[in-house]
């Protein structure tokens, strides 16, 4: 089963290199069309976000590339573990993300999968820009020197 978080979300697959390959400026929780074998698999945990993105379809915004592997016990009415999984947003909010993806260059990735209190499977969209080569040694950086601070600050008493 996946780990539940402070605010009752139980996360089922989290898009950790995201957040060192993209700036992300905005976060937006959006509801996700799932099928009966689909929802079964999450609820194992058995699912990965790492190299899916959002994209823009005819008005409407689609999971390209999320892996949500097959319910063994489903049996011929199995779902495609790849499938375009058409994310439910508000028109605005459609509307919003479509403009910064064709006006800006922005990229919209999924961030976080997970189960909210209700138990409904939601997806946390990052609207994101890309980061340069340099911009990603300064975030190692960063990250290494606060290691490194904790290290002498608990060493020290």
């Amino acid at each position: 089963m996946a780990p539940k978080t402070g605010d009752g979300k139980k996360v089922v697959a989290e898009n950790r290199k995201a957040r060192f390959n993209y700036e992300i400026e905005d976060k937006i929780e959006a509801g996700i069309a799932l099928l009966g074998s689909e929802v079964k698999s999450l609820r194992t945990g058995k699912a990965t976000i790492a190299e899916s993105y959002a994209a823009d379809e005819g008005g409407e915004i689609y999971l390209i590339n999320a892996h949500i592997a097959e319910y063994a016990q489903a049996g011929r009415a199995n779902h495609a573990p790849t499938r375009p999984r058409k994310l439910l947003l508000h028109k605005k909010e459609i509307g919003r993300l479509a403009g910064a993806i064709q006006r800006q260059g922005m990229t919209v990735v999924p961030l976080r999968l997970y189960f909210n209190h209700r138990g409904i499977a939601k997806v946390e969209l990052g609207l994101a820009r890309g980061k340069k080569l340099h911009d990603k040694r300064e975030t190692e950086k960063k990250r290494d020197w606060q290691r490194q601070k904790g290290r002498l600050m608990r060493d020290k008493g």
